[in-house]
Protein backbone atom coordinates (compact mmCIF):
# COMPACT_ATOMS: atom_id res chain seq x y z
CA UNK A 1 0.00 0.00 0.00
CA UNK A 2 2.61 2.05 0.30
CA UNK A 3 4.18 2.53 -3.30
CA UNK A 4 3.63 6.32 -4.44
CA UNK A 5 2.55 7.48 -7.65
CA UNK A 6 4.39 9.24 -10.19
CA UNK A 7 2.41 11.84 -9.50
CA UNK A 8 1.82 13.31 -5.92
CA UNK A 9 -2.05 12.89 -4.04
CA UNK A 10 -2.71 15.93 -2.27
CA UNK A 11 -5.24 15.01 1.03
CA UNK A 12 -5.48 15.75 4.62
CA UNK A 13 -1.71 14.15 4.98
CA UNK A 14 -0.05 16.70 2.75
CA UNK A 15 -2.37 19.51 3.82
CA UNK A 16 -1.00 19.11 7.45
CA UNK A 17 2.47 18.98 6.15
CA UNK A 18 1.89 22.22 4.54
CA UNK A 19 0.59 24.01 8.05
CA UNK A 20 2.76 22.63 10.01
CA UNK A 21 5.48 23.60 7.86
CA UNK A 22 3.70 27.34 7.80
CA UNK A 23 3.51 27.89 11.68
CA UNK A 24 6.83 26.59 11.72
CA UNK A 25 6.65 23.49 13.71
CA UNK A 26 8.92 20.08 13.88
CA UNK A 27 6.93 17.17 14.11
CA UNK A 28 8.05 16.89 17.49
CA UNK A 29 6.76 20.26 18.04
CA UNK A 30 2.95 19.64 16.76
CA UNK A 31 3.57 16.25 18.72
CA UNK A 32 3.69 17.81 22.02
CA UNK A 33 0.70 20.14 20.46
CA UNK A 34 -1.37 17.50 19.47
CA UNK A 35 -1.12 14.60 21.96
CA UNK A 36 -0.40 12.57 18.98
CA UNK A 37 2.82 10.83 18.53
CA UNK A 38 5.17 12.15 16.08
CA UNK A 39 5.69 9.09 14.39
CA UNK A 40 1.65 8.88 13.59
CA UNK A 41 1.87 12.30 12.23
CA UNK A 42 4.82 11.74 9.94
CA UNK A 43 2.78 8.31 8.97
CA UNK A 44 -0.44 10.76 8.29
CA UNK A 45 1.73 13.08 6.57
CA UNK A 46 3.22 10.57 3.90
CA UNK A 47 -0.46 8.74 2.90
CA UNK A 48 1.01 5.75 5.29
CA UNK A 49 -1.76 6.03 7.97
CA UNK A 50 -5.56 6.52 8.28
CA UNK A 51 -5.89 10.14 9.35
CA UNK A 52 -8.75 9.30 11.72
CA UNK A 53 -11.23 12.14 12.21
CA UNK A 54 -9.87 11.75 16.35
CA UNK A 55 -6.15 12.64 14.93
CA UNK A 56 -7.38 14.97 12.16
CA UNK A 57 -9.39 16.97 14.89
CA UNK A 58 -6.32 16.70 17.64
CA UNK A 59 -4.09 17.98 14.82
CA UNK A 60 -6.47 20.96 13.28
CA UNK A 61 -6.80 22.22 17.41
CA UNK A 62 -2.75 22.14 17.68
CA UNK A 63 -2.54 24.33 14.27
CA UNK A 64 -5.49 26.76 15.12
CA UNK A 65 -7.72 25.40 11.87
CA UNK A 66 -10.50 23.98 11.75
CA UNK A 67 -11.32 20.32 10.21
CA UNK A 68 -12.96 21.42 7.16
CA UNK A 69 -9.31 23.12 6.13
CA UNK A 70 -7.20 20.09 6.03
CA UNK A 71 -10.00 18.28 4.79
CA UNK A 72 -9.65 20.91 2.17
CA UNK A 73 -13.34 22.22 1.90
CA UNK A 74 -14.73 23.34 0.34
CA UNK A 75 -13.09 22.36 -2.81
CA UNK A 76 -12.48 25.23 -4.97
CA UNK A 77 -11.54 23.50 -7.77
CA UNK A 78 -14.91 21.98 -7.65
CA UNK A 79 -16.64 24.95 -7.00
CA UNK A 80 -15.32 26.81 -9.96
CA UNK A 81 -15.63 23.72 -12.18
CA UNK A 82 -19.87 23.16 -10.82
CA UNK A 83 -20.59 26.75 -10.41
CA UNK A 84 -21.47 26.16 -6.57
CA UNK A 85 -21.04 29.88 -5.78
CA UNK A 86 -23.61 31.36 -8.02
CA UNK A 87 -25.68 28.52 -7.03
CA UNK A 88 -25.02 28.67 -3.20
CA UNK A 89 -25.01 32.54 -2.79
CA UNK A 90 -28.88 33.29 -3.42
CA UNK A 91 -28.95 31.01 -0.23
CA UNK A 92 -27.58 33.07 2.40
CA UNK A 93 -29.29 36.21 1.15
CA UNK A 94 -32.54 34.73 1.75
CA UNK A 95 -31.35 33.79 5.00
CA UNK A 96 -30.26 37.69 5.73
CA UNK A 97 -34.13 38.33 4.91
CA UNK A 98 -36.36 36.60 7.49
CA UNK A 99 -37.46 39.60 9.48
CA UNK A 100 -38.15 41.87 6.68
CA UNK A 101 -41.62 41.67 5.64
CA UNK A 102 -42.21 41.25 1.71
CA UNK A 103 -42.99 44.35 -0.66
CA UNK A 104 -45.78 45.78 -1.27
CA UNK A 105 -45.87 44.68 -4.86
CA UNK A 106 -45.08 41.11 -4.22
CA UNK A 107 -47.15 38.24 -3.92
CA UNK A 108 -48.22 36.74 -0.92
CA UNK A 109 -47.20 33.75 0.11
CA UNK A 110 -49.18 30.32 -0.33
CA UNK A 111 -51.36 28.39 2.72
CA UNK A 112 -49.15 26.82 4.72
CA UNK A 113 -50.26 23.61 3.33
CA UNK A 114 -49.26 23.96 0.56
CA UNK A 115 -45.75 25.13 1.83
CA UNK A 116 -45.35 22.26 3.95
CA UNK A 117 -45.79 19.98 0.71
CA UNK A 118 -42.98 21.79 -0.55
CA UNK A 119 -40.65 21.53 2.44
CA UNK A 120 -41.86 18.04 3.15
CA UNK A 121 -40.67 17.37 -0.73
CA UNK A 122 -36.97 18.73 0.02
CA UNK A 123 -36.76 17.22 3.23
CA UNK A 124 -37.23 13.49 1.29
CA UNK A 125 -34.47 15.18 -1.54
CA UNK A 126 -32.18 15.57 1.64
CA UNK A 127 -32.64 11.87 2.59
CA UNK A 128 -31.71 11.37 -1.19
CA UNK A 129 -28.53 13.07 -0.88
CA UNK A 130 -30.05 15.65 -4.06
CA UNK A 131 -28.21 18.27 -2.41
CA UNK A 132 -27.24 20.43 -5.76
CA UNK A 133 -31.12 19.95 -7.13
CA UNK A 134 -32.45 21.15 -4.12
CA UNK A 135 -29.83 24.15 -4.02
CA UNK A 136 -31.43 26.23 -6.90
CA UNK A 137 -34.75 25.69 -4.95
CA UNK A 138 -34.19 26.83 -1.76
CA UNK A 139 -33.97 30.73 -2.06
CA UNK A 140 -37.47 31.48 -3.16
CA UNK A 141 -38.39 28.76 -0.96
CA UNK A 142 -36.86 29.94 2.20
CA UNK A 143 -38.17 33.81 1.17
CA UNK A 144 -42.22 32.15 1.11
CA UNK A 145 -41.72 30.57 4.17
CA UNK A 146 -40.07 33.60 5.88
CA UNK A 147 -43.18 36.16 4.51
CA UNK A 148 -45.40 33.18 5.73
CA UNK A 149 -43.77 33.31 9.56
CA UNK A 150 -43.87 36.83 9.49
CA UNK A 151 -47.83 36.95 8.55
CA UNK A 152 -48.64 34.52 11.09
CA UNK A 153 -47.59 36.16 13.99
CA UNK A 154 -50.33 35.39 16.23
CA UNK A 155 -50.08 32.53 18.98
CA UNK A 156 -51.70 29.97 17.58
CA UNK A 157 -51.68 26.48 15.56
CA UNK A 158 -50.80 28.44 12.50
CA UNK A 159 -47.60 30.70 14.21
CA UNK A 160 -46.19 27.21 15.68
CA UNK A 161 -46.95 25.59 12.02
CA UNK A 162 -44.80 28.64 10.34
CA UNK A 163 -42.54 28.21 12.15
CA UNK A 164 -41.70 24.94 12.30
CA UNK A 165 -41.50 25.44 8.22
CA UNK A 166 -39.08 27.74 8.61
CA UNK A 167 -36.77 25.23 11.30
CA UNK A 168 -37.01 22.53 9.34
CA UNK A 169 -36.48 24.36 6.12
CA UNK A 170 -33.36 25.90 7.87
CA UNK A 171 -32.07 22.18 8.69
CA UNK A 172 -32.58 21.15 5.06
CA UNK A 173 -30.41 24.12 3.89
CA UNK A 174 -27.79 23.28 6.65
CA UNK A 175 -27.30 19.78 5.43
CA UNK A 176 -27.15 20.84 1.99
CA UNK A 177 -24.38 23.55 2.97
CA UNK A 178 -22.46 20.76 4.99
CA UNK A 179 -22.55 18.60 2.40
CA UNK A 180 -20.88 20.93 -0.21
CA UNK A 181 -18.59 21.90 2.74
CA UNK A 182 -19.75 25.55 3.26
CA UNK A 183 -19.43 24.97 6.93
CA UNK A 184 -20.60 29.52 6.75
CA UNK A 185 -23.57 28.74 5.47
CA UNK A 186 -24.50 25.80 7.17
CA UNK A 187 -24.08 27.82 10.46
CA UNK A 188 -25.61 31.26 9.06
CA UNK A 189 -29.02 28.13 8.20
CA UNK A 190 -28.80 26.61 11.68
CA UNK A 191 -28.77 30.01 13.23
CA UNK A 192 -32.07 30.76 11.67
CA UNK A 193 -33.50 27.03 12.70
CA UNK A 194 -32.33 27.85 16.45
CA UNK A 195 -34.46 31.33 16.14
CA UNK A 196 -37.39 29.36 14.76
CA UNK A 197 -37.51 26.15 16.84
CA UNK A 198 -38.24 27.63 20.46
CA UNK A 199 -41.52 28.82 18.38
CA UNK A 200 -42.77 25.78 16.30
CA UNK A 201 -44.35 23.92 19.36
CA UNK A 202 -42.10 20.77 18.89
CA UNK A 203 -39.39 20.47 21.46
CA UNK A 204 -37.91 17.85 18.91
CA UNK A 205 -36.88 20.44 16.53
CA UNK A 206 -35.05 21.93 19.37
CA UNK A 207 -32.70 19.01 20.21
CA UNK A 208 -31.95 18.31 16.04
CA UNK A 209 -31.03 21.61 15.95
CA UNK A 210 -28.70 21.20 18.54
CA UNK A 211 -27.42 17.77 17.24
CA UNK A 212 -26.72 19.51 14.22
CA UNK A 213 -24.65 22.37 15.72
CA UNK A 214 -22.60 19.86 17.82
CA UNK A 215 -21.47 18.48 14.54
CA UNK A 216 -20.22 22.30 13.44
CA UNK A 217 -18.55 22.56 16.72
CA UNK A 218 -16.78 19.31 15.18
CA UNK A 219 -15.81 20.56 12.24
CA UNK A 220 -14.45 23.04 14.64
CA UNK A 221 -12.48 20.93 16.25
CA UNK A 222 -14.35 21.82 19.23
CA UNK A 223 -15.61 18.25 20.30
CA UNK A 224 -15.92 18.61 24.22
CA UNK A 225 -18.85 21.45 23.64
CA UNK A 226 -20.41 18.93 21.47
CA UNK A 227 -20.52 16.48 23.61
CA UNK A 228 -21.95 18.59 25.98
CA UNK A 229 -24.56 20.20 23.82
CA UNK A 230 -26.07 16.80 23.31
CA UNK A 231 -25.95 16.11 26.74
CA UNK A 232 -28.30 19.03 27.09
CA UNK A 233 -30.51 18.13 23.99
CA UNK A 234 -31.12 14.66 25.96
CA UNK A 235 -31.88 16.55 29.47
CA UNK A 236 -34.06 19.15 27.73
CA UNK A 237 -36.32 16.39 25.33
CA UNK A 238 -38.18 14.40 27.36
CA UNK A 239 -38.93 10.64 26.75
CA UNK A 240 -42.80 10.21 25.90
CA UNK A 241 -42.26 6.94 24.61
CA UNK A 242 -43.15 7.95 20.82
CA UNK A 243 -41.09 7.13 17.81
CA UNK A 244 -39.80 10.76 16.43
CA UNK A 245 -38.56 10.73 20.55
CA UNK A 246 -37.26 7.77 20.32
CA UNK A 247 -35.71 8.73 16.40
CA UNK A 248 -34.17 12.22 18.22
CA UNK A 249 -32.94 10.66 21.35
CA UNK A 250 -31.27 7.39 19.72
CA UNK A 251 -29.32 9.77 17.07
CA UNK A 252 -28.48 12.33 19.63
CA UNK A 253 -27.11 9.31 21.62
CA UNK A 254 -24.85 8.22 18.57
CA UNK A 255 -23.78 11.84 18.12
CA UNK A 256 -22.48 11.70 21.55
CA UNK A 257 -20.52 8.65 21.22
CA UNK A 258 -19.04 10.58 17.84
CA UNK A 259 -18.13 13.39 20.30
CA UNK A 260 -16.54 11.65 22.70
CA UNK A 261 -14.43 9.37 20.65
CA UNK A 262 -13.25 12.46 19.02
CA UNK A 263 -12.44 14.17 22.33
CA UNK A 264 -10.06 10.70 22.94
CA UNK A 265 -12.52 9.09 25.47
CA UNK A 266 -12.85 5.46 23.95
CA UNK A 267 -14.83 4.03 26.77
CA UNK A 268 -17.86 6.32 26.81
CA UNK A 269 -18.09 6.54 23.22
CA UNK A 270 -18.22 2.69 23.98
CA UNK A 271 -21.05 3.60 26.76
CA UNK A 272 -22.85 5.73 24.15
CA UNK A 273 -22.68 3.46 21.09
CA UNK A 274 -24.12 0.61 23.42
CA UNK A 275 -26.95 2.71 24.98
CA UNK A 276 -28.18 3.54 20.67
CA UNK A 277 -27.42 -0.31 19.99
CA UNK A 278 -30.20 -1.40 23.12
CA UNK A 279 -32.81 1.31 21.83
CA UNK A 280 -32.06 0.55 17.96
CA UNK A 281 -32.79 -3.29 19.30
CA UNK A 282 -36.47 -2.07 20.74
CA UNK A 283 -37.22 0.42 17.78
CA UNK A 284 -36.07 -0.89 14.85
CA UNK A 285 -35.34 1.60 11.68
CA UNK A 286 -37.46 4.98 11.95
CA UNK A 287 -37.41 7.32 9.28
CA UNK A 288 -38.72 10.07 11.67
CA UNK A 289 -36.88 14.08 11.06
CA UNK A 290 -34.91 11.91 8.14
CA UNK A 291 -32.38 10.70 11.12
CA UNK A 292 -32.40 7.39 9.82
CA UNK A 293 -32.03 5.91 13.70
CA UNK A 294 -32.27 2.17 13.76
CA UNK A 295 -29.77 -0.76 14.32
CA UNK A 296 -27.78 0.02 10.39
CA UNK A 297 -27.35 3.17 11.44
CA UNK A 298 -25.84 1.92 14.63
CA UNK A 299 -23.68 -0.60 12.60
CA UNK A 300 -22.21 2.28 10.68
CA UNK A 301 -21.31 4.49 13.33
CA UNK A 302 -19.47 1.29 14.64
CA UNK A 303 -17.58 0.95 11.56
CA UNK A 304 -16.75 4.98 12.04
CA UNK A 305 -15.56 4.21 15.80
CA UNK A 306 -13.33 1.14 15.04
CA UNK A 307 -11.63 2.62 11.75
CA UNK A 308 -10.72 5.52 13.93
CA UNK A 309 -8.97 3.04 16.62
CA UNK A 310 -7.21 1.94 13.26
CA UNK A 311 -9.26 -1.17 13.75
CA UNK A 312 -10.34 -1.32 9.96
CA UNK A 313 -10.97 -5.11 9.82
CA UNK A 314 -13.33 -5.29 12.45
CA UNK A 315 -14.80 -2.18 10.97
CA UNK A 316 -14.92 -4.22 7.48
CA UNK A 317 -16.55 -7.39 9.13
CA UNK A 318 -19.34 -5.49 10.46
CA UNK A 319 -19.61 -4.20 6.87
CA UNK A 320 -20.14 -7.51 5.44
CA UNK A 321 -22.37 -8.61 8.14
CA UNK A 322 -24.61 -5.41 7.52
CA UNK A 323 -27.12 -6.02 5.09
CA UNK A 324 -28.82 -2.94 4.44
CA UNK A 325 -32.55 -2.14 4.60
CA UNK A 326 -34.68 -2.09 1.46
CA UNK A 327 -35.57 1.53 0.81
CA UNK A 328 -32.85 2.63 2.83
CA UNK A 329 -32.35 6.46 2.12
CA UNK A 330 -29.49 7.09 -0.19
CA UNK A 331 -28.04 9.39 1.96
CA UNK A 332 -26.89 6.72 4.51
CA UNK A 333 -26.60 4.14 2.15
CA UNK A 334 -23.23 6.32 0.49
CA UNK A 335 -21.85 6.39 4.16
CA UNK A 336 -21.68 3.04 4.35
CA UNK A 337 -20.04 2.67 0.91
CA UNK A 338 -17.66 4.78 1.76
CA UNK A 339 -16.87 3.93 5.40
CA UNK A 340 -17.19 -0.13 3.74
CA UNK A 341 -14.18 1.46 1.15
CA UNK A 342 -12.25 2.87 3.38
CA UNK A 343 -12.28 -0.30 5.01
CA UNK A 344 -11.15 -2.14 2.16
CA UNK A 345 -8.69 0.28 1.53
CA UNK A 346 -6.63 -0.14 3.89
CA UNK A 347 -6.71 -3.98 4.41
CA UNK A 348 -5.12 -4.22 0.98
CA UNK A 349 -8.34 -4.82 -0.59
CA UNK A 350 -8.05 -2.13 -3.49
CA UNK A 351 -10.36 -3.54 -5.61
CA UNK A 352 -13.22 -4.35 -3.29
CA UNK A 353 -12.53 -0.52 -2.42
CA UNK A 354 -12.85 0.77 -5.91
CA UNK A 355 -16.33 -1.53 -6.03
CA UNK A 356 -17.61 -0.06 -2.94
CA UNK A 357 -16.85 3.49 -4.12
CA UNK A 358 -18.28 2.95 -7.43
CA UNK A 359 -21.49 1.61 -5.83
CA UNK A 360 -21.38 4.73 -3.49
CA UNK A 361 -21.37 7.18 -6.80
CA UNK A 362 -24.13 4.74 -8.35
CA UNK A 363 -27.12 5.32 -4.88
CA UNK A 364 -25.84 8.77 -4.47
CA UNK A 365 -23.73 10.94 -6.85
CA UNK A 366 -23.81 14.11 -5.42
CA UNK A 367 -23.10 13.15 -2.04
CA UNK A 368 -20.28 11.01 -3.36
CA UNK A 369 -18.69 13.79 -5.67
CA UNK A 370 -18.05 15.93 -2.66
CA UNK A 371 -17.62 13.24 0.63
CA UNK A 372 -13.88 14.01 1.99
CA UNK A 373 -13.79 10.56 3.23
CA UNK A 374 -14.36 9.44 -0.52
CA UNK A 375 -12.11 11.80 -1.19
CA UNK A 376 -9.20 10.39 1.31
CA UNK A 377 -10.06 6.63 -0.01
CA UNK A 378 -9.02 7.58 -3.35
CA UNK A 379 -6.37 9.48 -2.59
CA UNK A 380 -5.38 6.25 -0.54
CA UNK A 381 -5.93 4.22 -3.63
CA UNK A 382 -3.85 6.38 -5.69
CA UNK A 383 -1.13 6.32 -3.83
CA UNK A 384 -1.34 2.05 -3.93
CA UNK A 385 -0.79 2.12 -7.79
CA UNK A 386 2.31 2.79 -9.73
CA UNK A 387 0.07 3.56 -12.46
CA UNK A 388 -3.67 3.43 -11.61
CA UNK A 389 -6.60 1.51 -13.74
CA UNK A 390 -8.52 3.14 -15.83
CA UNK A 391 -11.74 3.18 -13.47
CA UNK A 392 -9.76 4.43 -10.62
CA UNK A 393 -8.36 7.01 -12.76
CA UNK A 394 -12.46 7.75 -13.66
CA UNK A 395 -13.43 8.16 -10.14
CA UNK A 396 -10.30 10.19 -9.26
CA UNK A 397 -11.19 12.51 -12.35
CA UNK A 398 -15.28 12.63 -11.56
CA UNK A 399 -14.27 13.56 -7.45
CA UNK A 400 -11.78 16.45 -8.60
CA UNK A 401 -8.63 14.90 -7.32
Amino acid sequence: MAVQPATPVEGVGSRIEALRVLRGYSLRELSARAHVSAAQISRVEKGKRYASPTIVAALARALSVSTSVLYGQPYVHMIQRDQLDALLAPIGSALDDWDIPPADDEPPPRALAELAADVRRLSLGRAQARSLDMAGELPALIAEVNAAALLHDRPGADRERAHWLQAELGRTTYVVAHRLGYVDLARHALGRMAAAAPHSGDPRQVAIERWDRARLFADAARHDKGLRLVQQALRDLEDDGTPPTYAVRGALHLQAAVMARHSGDGSTADDWLAEARGLASRTGELPDYGLVFGPANVVIHAMSASADMDRHARALRDAKQLRLPEGYPAARACVYWASRARAEAWTARPDDALRSLEEARRIAPQQTRYHPGVHETVGTLLRAHRTAPARLRDLANWCGI
